[in-house]
């Protein structure tokens, strides 16, 4: 282990000594901002070394060398956001940027005699847009819009100024989120999609706008187009809506039907027939929700239109199909019982009952302890499909009730939302949803 007064880089030292590489990487990632670049340098070496990133491990060796050098520090940085690691980036291309406005500033000598130029300098503007990227990798919105904000001077309209209206609209910034963006000029062909993925969030915004950084269903209908018909009744202060960790249950899809009732007849919908995913859990819900609505059920076909498309959790749905479902079809309503909103799925749901982190669907191998405190899980439910969806639709659709500290979630309060946007709702492309916004809540590390 490398000596260093650093308590939790001494932590992250000895879980990599001990064999526990995540666990390493796990600390580096929360203490990064408090230690040095150059002395995290090293562990990350041996790390992307341990795991075959030569790139990382190069740059990382670089920046141990040259500690201060703005090109250093930005090869690490960079590399580490191309190795999904842009905790480890902020610090580095901070301080990249720092150095780089003062290599700036400084006038550049040739080699010795005069044999060589000198090596290049990184440009401030390039390690600027690299720092963004990287605290919007982390969700650190307002630390991205404002490093933007405070050098404006070196931006330029494509990608600064668009990172920066789209980091101030994460931030819930709206008013200069529309500023920004309606001031830049037409955009490039490569970033025409960015362009219009954010014009429709800044429409959405202006139809239904969210009440404040806690109103998660209105946020997520501002982000994703889609409708959130529940909310979690537990820890709203940290959660504010979202669950964490979920043991899900049938009075639960029951009540998600429910909810999905009240939305096609608030917005007029009429679906014709109920689309069967091919994965167990989504084929389940699916027959409930045929059974529930009183419509037929077939196995989905891409591009059938007037479908009720069902799914438990898209993540665990084919991912081919469920790329297939990002351009609409008319009459199509996708409805996701559980989204993860830690791992986004490839499009975003129409309808979704609640947003969580980690879920085991009722009929999964479930955990459980004996009174004595003994792990006794219960194994998972392998009757057919039918008998399953049958117990959905007889369960009681019950809103739990909670601790007691979350706001009423009633189906009244859904409906009045639903009709108001249902002129914006099913329109554009279901786009992947890359942020939880402006709406924070605690996760697991």
């Amino acid at each position: 282990m490398t000596e260093t007064t650093h308590p939790e880089l001494s932590t992250a030292w000895e879980l990599f000594d001990s064999g526990d590489q995540r666990g390493a990487m796990r600390t580096l990632r929360l203490a990064a901002d408090s230690i040095p670049p150059a002395e995290l340098a090293p562990l990350v070496a041996k790390l992307a070394e341990s795991s075959g990133f030569e790139d990382l491990r190069t740059s990382a060796a670089g920046l141990v060398a040259r500690p201060d050098d703005a090109t250093a520090l930005y090869a690490f940085g960079y590399d580490c956001i191309e190795r999904g690691v842009s905790a480890l980036a902020v610090p580095a291309l901070r301080a990249s940027l720092d150095a780089s406005q003062r290599q700036g500033r400084t006038p550049r000598k040739s080699g010795r005699w005069g044999r060589k130029p000198a090596p290049p300098d990184v440009a401030p503007r390039k390690v600027l847009v690299e720092l963004a990227v990287a605290l919007e990798d982390g969700e650190r919105h307002a630390e991205a819009a404002d490093v933007l904000s405070e050098h404006d001077t070196l931006t330029e309209d494509w990608p600064d100024g668009y990172l920066l209206a789209y980091n101030a609209l994460m931030a819930g910034r709206v008013d200069q989120a529309a500023r920004v963006f309606g001031a830049l000029a037409a955009a490039p062909e490569q970033w025409q999609p960015a362009a219009e993925r954010i014009a429709r969030i800044l429409a959405r915004v202006a139809t239904a706008a969210p009440e404040g950084d806690r109103d998660l269903r209105g946020w997520h209908f501002a982000l994703t187009g889609g409708l959130l018909s529940t909310l979690s009744p537990y820890g709203f202060t940290s959660m504010t809506g979202r669950w964490a960790y979920l043991q899900d249950t049938r009075a639960s899809c029951r009540l998600g039907l429910e909810r999905l009732r009240t939305v096609l007849a608030a917005t007029g919908r009429t679906p014709a027939s109920v689309g069967l995913l091919p994965d167990r859990n989504s084929e389940v819900l699916g027959l409930a929700a045929a059974e529930v609505l009183g419509l037929p059920a077939e196995p989905y076909r891409p591009g059938a239109a007037d479908v009720l498309v069902v799914a438990y959790d898209l993540n665990e749905c084919d991912r081919q199909l469920v790329v297939g479902l990002r351009e609409r079809v008319p009459g199509q309503v996708l409805f996701e019982h559980a989204t993860c909103w830690t791992d986004p799925p490839a499009v975003s749901a129409d309808v979704s009952t609640l947003l969580v982190q980690t879920v085991v669907a009722p009929w999964g191998e479930r955990m459980r302890f004996t009174a004595d405190g003994e792990r006794d899980d219960v194994p998972a439910d392998e009757r057919p499909a039918e008998e399953v969806a049958a117990e959905i639709v007889t369960a009681e659709p019950r809103v739990d009730e909670g601790d007691g500290e979350a706001p009423a979630d009633s189906a009244e309060a859904l409906s009045a939302l639903a009709e108001r946007v249902r002129e914006e709702w099913l329109t554009g492309p279901r786009d992947r949803a890359r942020s939880s916004g402006p709406v924070r809540s605690g996760r697991f590390a």
